[in-house]
């Protein structure tokens, strides 16, 4: 099996940190595209990894990152710009002939989403197949990494949420990282294949709540809240990626009643078919952020 050199964007995140972590356990060579110089990307370093640094809106940093590569992984943050990026980074994905390429799309992208981020994605995986590179996308759930962002309220025993009895399988980070993995070693059978992503168990927000109170010892009180108090409640916890992002917000709005109309449900064996093992619990999750949530 080749063990050519696979670029990681979104290298300092979630899924990249996850996706880094497989690929290196697997023998691949790994370029990883970070925005700036910081501990992260030090970390990176320190494990072998080669960092350049650049945006994916500039589209001679991205031919330049993609240079010498032979695979990749391709995701985009919630905020404008994805279509322009897409399409700055299949354009170089073309030039420097890679045979393989996972987005990370999201599990509500469709033509009619009211979402603009939800829409931008499912234009963006158009714009990959139209492109003719293999490109599998991916179309997880809600992360479980998002009770980490909700972490200031759990620690206050408190789950104030706009999502009412809507419900979907809470999916972690290093489990994508190892379904991207496992795809981009033969990416060939998986070009223009959707894979919708879930954790192993789907729960409400009370039921998550119960949870947490569980694995926790303590009491956390789950109670469904206007999106406006949720937006306000967010902001005032200082979240810098929330603090007037109005495109970020109207895409939460949204994907609020998409989960509550049973948007994010199901369950399936993907993570297990394609990443080597079933996925992580939230129960497990917990348990592994505890010190995040007390």
């Amino acid at each position: 099996m080749a063990r050519g050199k696979v670029l990681v964007t979104g290298a300092t995140g979630d899924t990249g940190r996850a996706t880094i972590d497989e690929l290196l356990a697997r023998g691949h060579q790994v370029r990883a595209l970070a925005h700036g110089r910081d501990e992260r990307s030090k970390t990176l370093q320190d494990q072998g990894v080669e960092v350049v640094y650049g945006d994916l809106l500039d589209f001679g940093q991205v031919r330049a990152a993609l240079d010498g590569v032979q695979r990749a992984y391709f995701v985009y943050p919630i905020r404008p710009g994805i279509l322009q990026a897409t399409a700055y980074f299949a354009q170089a994905a073309k030039e420097a002939g890679l045979d393989g390429v996972v987005n990370m799309s999201q599990k509500s992208a469709r033509a009619d989403a009211k979402s603009h981020a939800a829409t931008d994605h499912w234009v963006s995986e158009r714009v990959f197949d139209w492109s003719g590179l293999a490109v599998a996308h991916i179309r997880p759930t809600y992360f479980a990494e998002w009770l980490l962002y909700l972490a200031p309220m759990i620690r206050a025993g408190l789950l104030h949420v706009p999502f009412g009895t809507g419900r979907h399988a809470p999916i972690a980070a290093e489990d994508q990282g190892r379904v991207i993995a496992g795809i981009l070693e033969d990416p060939a059978p998986h070009g223009g294949k959707i894979y919708p992503l879930y954790g192993p168990v789907e729960v409400t927000y009370q039921e998550t709540a119960q949870v947490l109170s569980r694995v926790l010892g303590k009491d956390v009180r789950y109670k469904q809240v206007d999106f406006e108090v949720f937006r306000q409640n967010m902001e005032a916890a200082g979240k810098a990626s929330a603090v007037g992002n109005s495109f970020l917000f109207q895409h939460l709005r949204e994907v609020a009643i998409d989960h509550q109309n049973g948007v994010f449900e199901g369950t399936n064996d993907l993570v297990e078919k394609l990443g080597g093992r079933p996925p992580m619990t939230l129960e497990a999750f917990i348990a592994k952020h505890r010190k995040a949530f007390e």
